[in-house]
């Protein structure tokens, strides 16, 4: 079911070689944004009409409006069940604990007698924050989306989320329930490319937004390229990925369980078992066929593992393990070996990093306390995981008096000078008058 690259007994490739030999799905964002760019554009001129008319095309639901009544966002509460309210509040209350300590303060600094500098931490005006519900409702994405948000001290907060036919053109009511839950009060039955251009320009009663975050499939992710600038964007996230970096005194049932938890999400999901155990590696192979047949999504699993995105990577030790790894960079990463947090420690790229047995992706999904929107494709070489940091801006204030100024003004004379902008120079020394 998942294909084999052997690196053992051979020099492992520079990093940017080895990159380019891992299993990795290929999204043509380019031919999708060749596709939502009219749809976009069609928004822009037409607003909630368009935003309708699209709706009704591509989802089959007719809205008579784009925006979820509080009525309905109430309702959703009150029906949840209990179980489930109760699991939604750990979640909440987790998230929120971690995410807490995450918030900044203000620092000054002062660089020379009367001359300071201060990094306000500011927060995002309004943001639009997107909960995928293709093939799952992701209600837990709300969870993931709203509680940094809220800690960054966002005042205006809108949640978009696809109209299900099943539930009369509303979203589902798990992700209506968890807005109930957290005071998010704008919510709209939008999806797809449709929903980030919504967010983007404004369409009737949604405001335009300065910021769009969550994930979403490959039509969401070429709109948030798309309108990338006129908005600010967490990232461009593909299909979910795990790694698992395994020795031989790993789990088998436990490795082939959690490469078959991602691969449920989607059948572009990417699942990578790297390992120094040949043993461990035909092992997971001979479980997982009875494990997947076992499954309620049993045919989307299948696709996703027999996919190029996914595999088997054999090393010769743990030393060359962390090297593939680091050029994987996955989203997700699960270190099974011996002495799990010292080899978590030296891993560089990761979205999230899960240590030992017991800390499995699907925790992190949940109520971990981590957040769950991190970096795919790669994208945790350069880029992190959503924070209450992805909602604040940093702005430097500059206060110098008159004595500081004139203290550089010699140095500000002699670099503008270098520069050939001499009227750089000049504002500061017509100060001196």
């Amino acid at each position: 079911m998942l294909n084999r690259l052997d690196l053992r007994g051979a020099a492992i490739p520079a990093r940017r070689a080895l990159a380019g030999l891992m299993p990795r799905a290929h999204l043509d964002v380019d031919a999708a944004l060749a596709i939502i760019g009219p749809l976009c554009e069609d928004v822009r001129l037409r607003g909630e009409d368009a935003v309708r008319e699209i709706t009704e095309r591509l989802d089959g639901v007719r809205l008579e409006s784009i925006a979820v009544a509080q009525s309905s966002l109430d309702k959703a509460l009150s029906n949840c069940p209990d179980d489930l309210r109760a699991a939604l509040d750990e979640a909440i209350a987790r998230v929120r604990r971690v995410h807490l300590e995450q918030r900044r303060t203000d620092v000054t600094t002062e660089v020379v007698p009367g001359g300071s500098v201060t990094e306000r931490w500011v927060a995002v005006g309004r943001v639009g924050l997107y909960v995928p519900a293709g093939l799952a409702p992701l209600l837990s994405s709300v969870v993931m989306n709203v509680v940094p948000a809220q800690i960054a001290g966002v005042e205006s907060i809108a949640v978009a989320s696809p109209p299900q036919k099943e539930h009369f053109g509303l979203p589902d009511p798990g992700v209506l329930a968890a807005c109930a839950l957290l005071g998010v009060s704008e919510v709209y039955a939008v999806g797809g490319a449709q929903a980030i251009a919504t967010f983007a320009y404004g369409a009737g009663p949604c405001e335009p937004v300065e910021m769009v975050t969550g994930p979403g499939n490959i039509y969401t992710t070429a709109a948030k390229r798309l309108l990338r600038g006129l908005i600010g964007i967490d990232s461009e996230a593909g299909p979910t990925e795990v790694a698992i970096l395994a020795d031989d005194s790993a789990d088998a049932g436990h490795v082939a369980a959690d490469l078959i938890s991602q691969a449920e999400h989607d059948p572009l999901a990417a699942a990578v078992l790297v390992t120094t155990s040949l043993e461990l590696a035909d092992e997971v192979a001979r479980l997982l066929p009875d494990y997947v047949a076992a499954t309620k999504h049993s045919q989307r699993i299948t696709a996703a593992l027999s996919g190029q995105q996914s595999g088997m990577v054999l090393v010769d030790d743990l030393d060359a393990g962390l090297l593939v790894v680091d050029a994987y960079a996955a989203e997700h990463l699960e270190i099974q070996t011996r002495d799990a947090s010292a080899v978590a420690s030296r891993v560089r790229n990761a979205g999230a990093i899960f240590v030992g047995p017991w800390s499995p992706v699907s925790l992190g999904d949940y109520c971990a306390g981590s957040n769950h929107v991190l970096p795919t494709g790669g994208c945790a070489r350069h880029s992190s995981g959503l924070s209450v940091q992805s909602f604040l801006r940093g702005i430097h204030v500059v206060d110098y008096d008159r004595v500081a100024l004139a203290d550089a003004a010699g140095y500000i004379d002699t670099l503008a000078q270098a520069e050939d902008l001499p009227a750089h120079a000049a504002a500061v020394r017509e100060r001196e008058r």
